[in-house]
């Protein structure tokens, strides 16, 4: 059975474990383990018993506008809608904090345009996302990732 929880400093290095092969290829960005913990508190989990099969990030970018990141499920649990399942649990917490939109930057399109998110055009999101983040990426400047956003 699947469980979701908030991550804790404990989880930083099942959480990089993970990770690391889309880091390797691209589709995810690196994070260091200090910029996990910095930002701990935004990640939430899913376990298979005490094993982590998925985990992604609500980033807060201002006091309306949020993204989900670093989203990752295990190979061999993918298609059990845990992906879906991380994302609605980090929409009802961007609720709780007020926001108005959140979104992300994907190759999988149909993935979140399934939970209701809508194609942006990327020149839309703010300026710090891209010098923040998108600079850090092995594509940058060429990127072939999909904004999308959803009003909450």
């Amino acid at each position: 059975m699947i469980t979701y929880k908030k991550a804790s400093l404990a989880n930083i290095q099942s959480m990089q474990e993970l990770v690391r092969p889309d880091i390797d290829s691209g589709v995810i960005l690196p994070r260091s383990d200090d910029e996990i913990a910095t930002n701990i508190r935004s990640y939430t989990l899913a376990l298979d018993e005490e094993v982590l099969v998925g985990f992604c990030a609500l980033h807060v970018h201002s006091s309306t506008l949020a993204e989900i990141r670093s989203l990752i499920v295990k190979d061999g649990y993918r298609g059990q809608h845990i992906g879906s399942t991380i994302v609605s649990k980090s929409l009802e917490e961007a609720k709780i904090l007020g926001l108005k939109q959140v979104l992300s930057l994907t190759y999988k399109q149909s993935f979140f345009e399934n939970l209701g998110f809508t194609q942006i055009p990327k020149e839309s999101l703010p300026d710090h996302k891209i010098w923040a983040d998108c600079i850090k990426c092995k594509h940058f400047p060429v990127c072939n990732e999909i904004a999308l956003i959803k009003n909450i």
